[in-house]
């Protein structure tokens, strides 16, 4: 029997594919190139946003009509915040949750002997530990994502994620290493450490991402990247170790969401402006090139122009190096979605280019800071569009033009004079070792 595997959401939602895939295949389950091929399709759902439910049941009704004897496959966030909605859903053969995926091969076998739906969403308890799925990363790719936390226990008022995850829980230390040590050992080498609250890692069991990062590292990673950070976390204690590893890339991904502290307060975000900004100068005393970029949201319930005016201006005085920025999507089943004053689309899309207009401005900003330095790049495309392309430890896209160098670069680091910038990235060529400005 042959699988396909389809992915929506998060950098979280890939790693756990990539673990169903491994762990199906070692129950004998071959992998298809495409759907049209597969004999069974896995979708593993986001359910951030209605319109993300909305995607999953769509997928699923075109795959039933595609091929109506295919077996499908519900998992993911989606059948585990809403079970219910999940079990109306027709279409799918078996339905799993986020929790004890493990079980997934035995429930597959079982539908095969005698095509009887199969749905095994269990809730999440206290008590519930870190599930590690075998993960593996394609050994084409110059970097590896690596899971290593899940859930999250701070039930901003907008979001499900909590319910579809349960409690921050870890992978513990002596898995992390074996399984960054098999990353390396594959070919990888950059290593770019996950969660769905990720800033909490180890927080039940004594562990920092200090000793996260630690890990990666002694493990042979040339490189440990960070994913997405809840700011409260960030000491500078953690900092201070952090800059003494030279492995770690200094670019963080301190989730905001809003520069107005009343509007914070709505969302339930555990640090005011003030706390924010202080953060932002204690990373940048212990990382001076440091990229930090973020999440900012507008349209949430309530939101007046001088709110949102507010957090455009914090925005532009942190300086971040880049924003993802995106509107409020009422997510049924969050305190967010009952409260009173729901913006309209209309000022929701007006205050969103604004925004974006903001992270043009910033972002050629900092690329242009870039400008007559040298940054070790780790290549990763051997051709896009004509340039070698690779990234630096900031995370800042880096191109050298083809025509100055034939050979393939991918899977290298090489030291880059950066000559000029633009909105995309830098561009320059290979330093000779005559420059000193190396950062």
């Amino acid at each position: 029997m042959r699988c396909c595997y389809i992915t929506f959401g998060c950098k979280v939602n890939t790693c756990e594919t990539a673990g169903m895939q491994r762990l199906m295949e070692s129950y004998g389950f071959e992998t298809a190139s495409a759907d049209s091929t597969a004999d069974i399709a896995i979708i593993n759902s986001c359910t951030v946003t209605a319109s993300g439910d909305k995607r999953v049941s769509n997928a699923i009704r075109r795959l039933r009509q595609s091929k109506p004897d295919i077996i499908i496959v519900l998992t993911g966030c989606y059948p585990q915040a809403f079970p219910e909605k999940a079990e109306s859903l027709t279409g799918a053969d078996i339905i799993i949750g986020t929790k004890d995926r493990m079980r997934l091969p035995a429930l597959t076998k079982e539908f095969l002997a005698d095509r009887q739906r199969k749905s095994a969403v269990s809730a999440y308890g206290s008590g519930d530990s870190f599930e590690c799925l075998d993960w593996e990363n394609s050994p084409k790719n110059t970097r590896a994502f690596l899971k290593i936390q899940d859930g999250c226990n701070s039930f901003c008022s907008y979001c499900i994620i909590p319910y579809a995850r349960g409690r921050c829980r870890s992978m513990l230390l002596p898995e992390l290493r074996e399984c960054a040590g098999r990353l390396v050992s594959s070919g990888h080498r950059e290593i770019v450490l996950c969660g769905i609250n990720l800033a909490f890692y180890g927080a039940e069991t004594g562990h920092t991402l200090l000793d996260a990062v630690t890990a990666c590292a002694d493990a042979g990673a040339e490189r440990v990247r960070l994913g997405s950070l809840e700011p409260e976390r960030i000491t500078e204690e953690l900092l201070r170790g952090l800059a003494a590893v030279p492995e770690f890339c200094p670019q963080f991904h301190l989730s905001l969401q809003s520069g107005s502290d009343s509007v914070l307060k709505r969302m339930n975000r555990k640090y005011t402006s003030g706390e924010y900004e202080d953060i932002c100068r204690l990373v940048r005393r212990y990382f001076p090139h440091c990229a930090i970029t973020t999440d900012i949201m507008t349209g949430f319930p309530g939101e007046t122009e001088d709110e949102f005016h507010e957090s455009l201006a914090f925005a532009e005085r942190i300086a971040f190096a880049r924003m993802h920025v995106f509107r409020y999507s009422a997510r049924p089943g969050t305190k967010a979605a009952c409260m009173d004053g729901q913006v309209t689309e209309s000022v929701k899309s007006k205050r969103a280019e604004m925004l974006q207009s903001l992270d043009e401005k910033l972002r050629i900003s900092f690329h242009k800071s870039l400008e007559n330095h040298v940054v070790p790049v780790l290549f990763e495309c051997e051709k896009d569009d004509g340039f070698h392309t690779g990234h630096a430890p900031c995370g800042t896209v880096i191109k050298i033009p083809e025509k100055n160098i034939k050979k393939s670069l991918r899977k290298s680091i090489f030291y880059v004079r950066i000559k000029e910038s633009d909105a995309a990235g830098c561009y320059g060529d290979i330093d000779d070792g005559s420059f000193a400005n190396q950062i």
